[in-house]
């Protein structure tokens, strides 16, 4: 059963790279040193649970940005660490980072508030992931990966790897977002 919901695609790109990751280290100074500026984002795959969980994580940073209260200094590292669902940078980055074997990630953009519309209205600008895909196409290639025709869906191994252990075996997709979503909600607490 697809998830349905009311909101356009984040600027979110599923990519796969050639081998696994060999040193994590190199593949995110490779990133950064190709990406334009600290709104894109390199993420661990299984983390990214929907739509609505990297828009609601997107509107829970953009909150802590313009009130200059982000716990971290630039939004890229507060992102991964509002979506791991931990109030320390450190965890965040354990969590939603890119580990040694990992194969898979999602490259995202953090837009800004007037490049997104209104959240809480959820008229959001339907364009965005496609305003920035350009971009991404080339910052993808640039990182030696390529893009997987995939978008978010959540996953239990994404819950077990942002710290949800013992989970029962039973649990439907809706489920899982749910926990995603309330994880996320639990990082400042």
């Amino acid at each position: 059963m697809d998830i349905v919901h009311p909101v356009p695609w984040f600027p979110a790109w599923g990519i796969v790279f050639s081998e696994p990751i060999i040193n994590s280290d190199k593949v995110i100074s490779l990133f950064n040193e190709h990406r334009i500026n600290q709104r894109w984002v390199l993420m661990a795959y299984e983390i990214a649970a929907s739509e609505v969980h990297l828009w609601t994580t997107w509107h829970s940073l953009r909150r802590r940005e313009e009130s200059k209260s982000m716990t971290s200094r630039t939004v890229d590292v507060e992102f991964l660490r509002l979506i791991s669902g931990t109030h320390q940078i450190k965890s965040g980055f354990k969590r939603a980072g890119l580990r040694i074997g990992d194969q898979r990630a999602w490259a995202l953009y953090l837009p800004k508030n007037s490049e997104a519309g209104t959240f809480g209205n959820m008229n959001m600008d339907r364009d965005s992931y496609n305003k920035k895909d350009d971009e991404a196409r080339m910052l993808i290639e640039q990182i030696g990966s390529t893009i997987l025709p995939v978008r978010p869906v959540p996953i239990k191994e994404g819950l077990e790897r942002i710290g949800l252990k013992n989970l029962k075996t039973e649990l439907s997709i809706s489920d899982i977002e749910d926990l995603f979503l309330s994880r996320m909600s639990l990082s400042d607490l």
